[in-house]
Order: structure tokens, then C-alpha cells, then sequence
């Protein structure tokens, strides 16, 4: 497995693999036997570290600054001004991460879609799983779709990569559905990690419906594990779910396209959704 660094830091979960990693390098065996691995066989000289505590930020040298003489300035706060505290840790992973997506020519489309059938086909599906037990969302139609989609156009699945400082496109020959899922962790924090579901455009819907759940709750009990991140070729995130009408979300490097999905809304007599694809315009 090489390219760790780039494998998974490089990715919209970086932020998460930061804490296992940091985990990893506190104490080997406090993390699962793959990430173990994985960070064994990593170049861990290339595998970053961000700092997560004051002292970390501020620097080495714990010790007590000399008492100031009169020539002396007052040694340097470590926080310049009251109103300022460093980003550290995963968060720090994530600005780096956002910083670096801006090196991506991004363009994005709008389209509203009306959702009436989608609307009418998801009560008539959930009425006749209800005694199984079992629900379809939205997102579950959507990703679907998306998937489907993308199988047609394969191009949205293209991304741009330079070899030799020259430009090249990289066709991934297949649909690996990145999911942006919002976790809330034990201590009341919430992180943002895409899982992604692998070769999904040879899936019928049970399958990548149970596919899906599967990875939901695997991210919601920390489960996940380095090959759950592994190469997503087009990302779908849901904003909707907190009331978020149209989004322009960023794209990360080495993918072809984002989906983000707005909350339905009455427009008139009909329900309609505003869909925003945000693609790598040197290859689509």
C-alpha cells in the first residue's frame, strides 16, 4: 500500500485518520490491527503529524522564560491576542486539506428537479418494507441515482492528474460513491468522514442500500476501517438535512465530481430540489 500520506490524509477524512494516527503514534496497540498495518507499512517520515496541544503549537522548551530586564522585551505571548486560538489537530488536517482544494478549477451547475416521484415511490417502498423493518431515505434514492448516472457519464467519475508535470486524465474504470456522513461522537463533537462504497455501479439498489447502512453505522460506532476510505471517484453530500436549500461544497483532488443535495421545498402545486453538481472543469 503506498502513497500512504496521499492514500488517506489527503482525503475528506483526514481529519479522522489525524486522530488514529496520533492514537497510533501515542500508543500502537490502542489502534485496530489494519490501521496498525497500515501506518507500519507507511513512509511514516511523509505520514504528518499536526500539533493538538499548546505546547505542540508553541513549540519545544518547556522552560520558565527568564524574569525581563529592562532591555528585555516581555516574552512573546503564545496567543497574540485574546480573541485567538490555534487550530490544532484534526481541524488543523482539515484547513490544510480545504487550502489544498483550492487548487482545483472547480464549476459548478444548478438544477431544480421536482421530487413528486421520488416523494410518491419512497412511501410506496417504505409501506411494503415496513414489516421487515427496514427504510428507504431520500439519500438512499439519490445516491442511487447518482450512481446510475454516473455509470451512463462516466466521465463525471474522471479525474485530473499530473504525471511528469504534464496533464493526464484518470479514468478509474468504475463508480466508487464517496458518502459524507456527519458523526456526533461521544463527547457531544461532530465530524464530518466519507466512506465510500466500492464498484457501486454493479450494485442493485438492496445491495447498495444494505451497503450503505452498513458503512453509516460503522462510522457512527468508529469502526471504520482504511479500506472504507479508499478511493472515491464522485462524493455525494446532503446539506438538506439541516435546512440548507442549494450548496456549492468543495472538491477534493483526485475525484471527478461532488453532489450536494438541498432541502425539498413547495415550489407552487409541485415538490422540487435543488441538485448543484461541483466538478474538476480540466476534465469535464
Amino acid at each position: 500500500m503506498h502513497h500512504v500520506s496521499e492514500f488517506v490524509f489527503g482525503t475528506h477524512n483526514a481529519a479522522f485518520v489525524q486522530v488514529m494516527y496520533e492514537q497510533y503514534l501515542r500508543d500502537p496497540q490502542s489502534v485496530g490491527e489494519e490501521w496498525r498495518q497500515l501506518f507500519d507499512n507507511g513512509r511514516l517520515a511523509e505520514l504528518p503529524v499536526i500539533p493538538t496541544t499548546r505546547a505542540e503549537v508553541t513549540g519545544p522548551g518547556t522552560r520558565e522564560p527568564a524574569a525581563p530586564s529592562a532591555e528585555a522585551p516581555p516574552p512573546a505571548s503564545p496567543l497574540p491576542s485574546p480573541g485567538l486560538t490555534p487550530i490544532t489537530g484534526p481541524a488543523a488536517r482539515l484547513v490544510q486539506n480545504m487550502t489544498e482544494s483550492l487548487s482545483v478549477p472547480t464549476a459548478t451547475s444548478f438544477r431544480e428537479i421536482a421530487v413528486d416521484v421520488l416523494d410518491t415511490r419512497r412511501r410506496e417502498l417504505n409501506t411494503a418494507l415496513a414489516p421487515a423493518g427496514k427504510k428507504v431515505s431520500y439519500t438512499h434514492l439519490i445516491g442511487y441515482a447518482i450512481v446510475r448516472a454516473a455509470r451512463d457519464l462516466p466521465v463525471m467519475t474522471h479525474a485530473f492528474q499530473e504525471v511528469d508535470a504534464k496533464p493526464h486524465r484518470l479514468d478509474p474504470h468504475g463508480v466508487n460513491l464517496g458518502l459524507a456522513v456527519d458523526v456526533e461522537k461521544k463527547d457531544g463533537s461532530r465530524a464530518l468522514v466519507v466512506p465510500v462504497i466500492r464498484r457501486a455501479e454493479v450494485m442493485r439498489f438492496a445491495d447498495f442500500h444494505a451497503a450503505y447502512e452498513a458503512l453509516v453505522e460503522k462510522a457512527r460506532s468508529n469502526r471504520l476501517l482504511p479500506d472504507d476510505f479508499a478511493g472515491a471517484t464522485i462524493t455525494l453530500t446532503n446539506p438538506g438535512t439541516i435546512g440548507t436549500v442549494a450548496s456549492v461544497p468543495r472538491l477534493m483532488k483526485g475525484q471527478g465530481s461532488i453532489i450536494a443535495t438541498g432541502a425539498i421545498r413547495q415550489l407552487g402545486p409541485a415538490k422540487v430540489m435543488t441538485i448543484t453538481s461541483t466538478y474538476d472543469h480540466r476534465v469535464i
